[in-house]
């Protein structure tokens, strides 16, 4: 029984389909694996087998087309109505994650950040990535177990050669979360001169503010409140971060516009909402003037050295000194089996595979990052609150599109103790932080009352010491001990 010319046309169409669908399959295959990003001669990474294996892994998937700007792309990224489509996509996975520093990491032989393996750990180990539609023509591109596998192994080696805290223990040398380290370089007696000006209120315009005003060591090193209460009762803008750990942050502020603790230092003094001194030239003046710091900057830094550059200095120096090292996980992961309970552990493990850590990550268990605020989720069109210039994050500082909503990743230490959370405070508890954060900044967008209350058990395991002593503890001026003392 011979077919309809209707059907036979049908057929003909449907095999042509065929044909040219797997032309392009085949063209595609070629094309990706000519134009893949490429390991140069003399690389260290050559001689490294278990990182040749991954750039492997990522040389077929070719993370490069959606997460590296000016990369050559596939035909269809420039067809009509497709490219409009696939241009959005681009702007999402360059803004979501640059894989461009992954591919210099690889071709210098050097470690990417711990926050870069974080997020690629996060990604490959939920097998988020490539995205079922790009594997539809790339089916070359999509990870088996192995090749995923080879992956998370290079990440793990990574962190074992780069970033291991001495004395953490072996099984846990490649974990996303390191010890903090028991003692950082310090000048001791730059940290004294450091810590006398931290609680002087001679640096505020009118004398009754200082450093711990914010910054209460008591108080987590925060100082309680939705934002900032600065000279003569004026409220800031914005959530205070903790001074604890701040020396593991990659820059300071929410926005990063401080480079390190000493340019974070000068701002508030000067900063007419918050200790409000006229300029630093007179501050400086005003702490000449104490007989007792003019013997002291001369001991330091020589004679008639009061200025800006050294005040902040000595200020940064004492800021070093507050690590919290040894609390109960940091015990755990130095070997302590039963530093956890069964609840915490599982917490841990949550913690991780939701995707917490892929932002979240070493010793100070963020800092170490600027990530949108939204990630996954409207966070500020479903706020209750409008929007104000400091929700433009690390925009207001770079001016890049890129970096609207952009925050620098909070660390976690201590964190059952830095209430309220976010940079506009918005989040009164640790739960419900943990709930908003599952909600925009993970795919796992809503999480069960047994996942936030083992999480919130996790991160109070973060809670530290400082100098020996529970945080808990600490006075609001505490001594200063050198290590070893």
């Amino acid at each position: 029984m011979s077919l309809s010319p209707v059907k036979t046309a049908f057929a003909g169409v449907v095999a042509l389909g065929v044909v040219a669908y797997g032309v392009a399959v085949a063209y595609l295959a070629h094309f990706d694996h000519a134009g893949a990003p490429q390991i140069p001669a003399g690389s260290p990474s050559l001689h490294d087998p278990v990182s040749m294996k991954a750039f492997a892994a990522f040389q077929e998937a070719r993370c490069d087309y959606c997460h590296v700007a000016g990369t050559n792309l596939p035909f269809y990224f420039k067809l009509p109505l497709a490219n409009q489509i696939m241009a959005r996509d681009l702007t999402q996975g360059q803004r979501h994650f640059q894989f461009q520093p992954i591919i210099a990491a690889f071709q210098a032989g050097k470690p990417p950040s711990v926050e870069q393996l974080s997020r690629i750990e996060e990604v490959i180990a939920q097998n988020r990535m490539p995205p079922w539609a790009y594997l539809t023509l790339h089916w070359h591109a999509y990870l088996n177990a192995r090749q995923r596998q080879d992956i998370l192994a290079w990440i793990q080696d990574q962190r074992r050669r780069y970033y291991a805290t001495p004395g953490v223990a072996p099984q846990f040398a490649g974990e996303v979360i390191q010890p903090i380290p028991e003692s950082v370089p310090i000048d001791w007696q730059k940290a004294e001169l450091g810590r006398t000006l931290f609680f002087d209120k001679r640096l505020s315009g009118n004398g009754q503010l200082n450093c711990a005003s914010c910054h209460g060591l008591n108080e987590g090193g925060v100082d309680r409140m939705v934002t900032a209460t600065g000279i003569n009762g004026q409220k800031g803008p914005i959530n205070t971060p903790t001074v604890y750990n701040a020396v593991f942050n990659l820059a300071q502020f929410w926005n990063g516009r401080a480079a390190d603790l000493a340019a974070q230092a000068a701002g508030p003094v000067t900063n007419p909402v918050e200790m409000g001194s006229h300029d630093w030239a007179s501050v400086a003046a005003a702490i000449a003037a104490v007989p007792e710091y003019a013997t002291a900057f001369e001991s330091v830094y020589g004679p008639n050295s009061v200025t800006e550059k050294t005040v902040t200095n000595a200020i940064a120096e004492y800021e070093k000194t507050l690590i919290t090292p040894n609390g109960r996980f940091d015990l755990y992961l130095k070997g302590d089996a039963q530093a956890l309970t069964a609840q915490e552990r599982r917490g841990y493990e949550r913690f991780k595979q939701i995707g917490c850590s892929g932002c979240h990550s070493g010793v100070a268990v963020g800092g170490d990052a600027f990530e949108i605020l939204g990630l996954e989720g409207p966070y500020f069109q479903d706020r209750d609150k409008p929007m104000t210039p400091v929700d433009l994050g690390r925009f207001a500082v770079t001016q890049s599109k890129a970096d609207l909503q952009r925050f620098k990743v909070p660390n976690l230490r201590n964190v059952e103790l830095t209430s309220p959370y976010f940079h506009d405070g918005s989040a009164k508890t640790l739960e419900q932080a943990i709930r908003v954060m599952a909600r925009y900044q993970t795919p796992d967008s809503h999480i069960g009352e047994q996942d936030v209350a083992d999480i919130a058990a996790f991160l109070k395991t973060l809670t530290g010491k400082y100098q020996g002593m529970n945080l808990k503890d600490v006075p609001a001026e505490p001594p200063l001990r050198a290590a070893g003392q």
